[in-house]
């Protein structure tokens, strides 16, 4: 008989960011530096919840080498291939709603290859996933902190010390940046200024000659850095918080994300929903200036049929999933306004027909649109031929797979990958026979920048 995981509920609230540097930080008692992932609905959340956790099981994949590994052993198929027999294998073992599911990433390029769209391969894993079998949860609309664990021999003992670890855990997210400052350091753009101006053109014209509808078009700004990437992630989601954030720290890989984007959300009885975003405008240094630039946003053309377009391309992606009548558009071009930017954002629901999983919803979605362009397959062939090099984690997907069936997964935007004493930083925006070339480069620098400073780093020019 399988056991349930054993459960201990805190007395007292606890800040999610001093929980992560008690329980897995590089002084912490309990799990210094390990595989560890942190689901973060922000500072000064209301709603959701905040997921902690760790785990021994790893998936790793490099999509374009074709490789696939789990817990060291190389895997046949691709990582959702991987991935649906993991989750599909692992339920048994978890009861519903328990957090204890794969968390991680999904690289562009396993979308990329699957579609057969020709592939760059990049350095280290495009895609790691951590089977977490340690969590706290923190349930923001309530304020009940929950540590769960795995009913094996050491369960109850983790308990006992991640218990007494939060219970001192005060001032340790202060204390840890103290202790951190970014260093200095000078970022590169893979596409200059013009290079990136001559990318735009090009995506323009194939849109005129009738090759696609909308391309989103990206960048990729590298360096050298000694910052601490926990650091890093505590400096942004201050400066740039979001309901989507997260800080996953797998296989020698970090990714720091402020996202805003949910790409799917899967109940376990099979609803799902996608929020694409398309459109953008900048926060006003005044107040009216802010409220000009958002009605702005909400009168733009171009940005509202960039926005119509992905939402119609979303549609038929969860129609191949899920029951027909079921896929309707239940919120339509509204803004939502984040530090940095005002975007508008839509949202697409179905239910999954019988049979098909949070994984399938996922393949039949992925990349998301939103992060393509239109159609689809064509968008991905014309960007493959103007982007000079992988997109890596940037414009994935992150976040947990529940062993109920559900998922809630948000885009790698507005996120940092540190590897081997580098980091890497993606921002774009989707092109129209409508766009205007130098605000196209003004968007990708508006939301490169509170990555770039949280990181410590200033860019060569774009």
């Amino acid at each position: 008989m399988v056991l349930p995981p054993l459960a201990r509920q805190l007395d007292d609230w606890v800040d999610p960011a001093d929980a992560f540097v008690a329980l897995f930080g590089p002084d912490s008692a309990v799990a210094p530096g390990v595989d560890a992932v942190w689901l973060d609905s922000g500072p000064g959340a209301t709603s959701g919840r905040s997921i902690l956790g760790t785990g021994s099981r790893v998936l790793t994949a490099s999509a374009a080498r074709r490789r696939v590994v789990v817990d060291g052993v190389p895997t046949p198929g691709g990582v959702l291939d991987a991935l649906r027999r993991e989750v599909t294998s692992s339920r048994a073992a978890r009861t519903p709603g328990s957090p204890l599911g794969w968390t991680g990433w999904i690289g562009y390029e396993s979308g990329a290859v699957a579609l057969g769209v020709p592939t760059r391969a990049g350095d280290g894993a495009d895609s790691a996933l951590l089977l977490l079998d340690r969590a706290a949860v923190f349930d923001h609309a309530t304020g009940r902190v929950e540590l769960i664990a795995d009913d094996l021999p050491e369960g109850s003992d983790w308990l006992e010390a991640a218990a007494r670890a939060l219970s001192a855990s005060a001032g340790a997210a202060d204390a840890h940046l103290a202790e951190h400052p970014a260093p200095p350091a000078r970022a590169a753009w893979r596409h200059t200024e013009d290079e990136y101006l001559d990318m735009i053109r090009a995506c323009r014209d194939a849109i005129c000659a009738g090759d696609a509808y909308q391309l989103c078009l990206t960048n990729l700004a590298t360096a050298r850095t000694a910052a601490d990437p926990l650091a890093v992630h505590l400096r942004l989601r201050t400066a740039s918080p979001a309901h989507h954030a997260g800080f996953l720290r797998i296989g020698g890989e970090t990714l720091v994300s402020s996202s805003p984007e949910q790409f799917l959300r899967v109940t376990s009885d099979g609803r799902v929903r996608t929020k694409p975003i398309k459109g953008t405008r900048p926060r006003g240094t005044t107040p009216a200036a802010d409220v000009a630039l958002r009605a702005e946003l909400e009168a733009s053309e171009k940005e509202r049929a960039e926005n119509v377009m992905i939402v119609d391309l979303m549609r038929n992606d969860l129609g191949r999933v899920c029951e027909v009548g079921t896929v309707e558009v239940s919120r339509l071009l509204a803004v939502e306004s984040y530090a940095q930017v005002h975007q508008l954002v839509s949202t697409v629901e179905g239910r999954l027909r019988s049979g098909m999983t949070a994984v399938d919803a996922v393949a039949a979605c992925f990349p998301a649109g939103s992060m393509t362009g239109a159609p689809k397959l064509s968008a991905m062939t014309i960007l493959a031929g103007l982007e000079r090099g992988p997109r890596g984690v940037y414009a994935g997907c992150f976040g947990m797979f529940g062993a109920d069936g559900s998922a809630d997964l948000a885009m790698v935007i507005r996120s940092l990958r540190f590897r081997d004493g580098g980091v890497e930083i993606g921002a774009g925006g989707g092109i129209t026979a409508l766009s205007v070339p130098s605000e196209e480069v003004e968007e990708v620098r508006v939301k490169a920048s509170a990555l770039l400073r949280a990181a410590g780093l200033s860019a060569s020019a774009l």
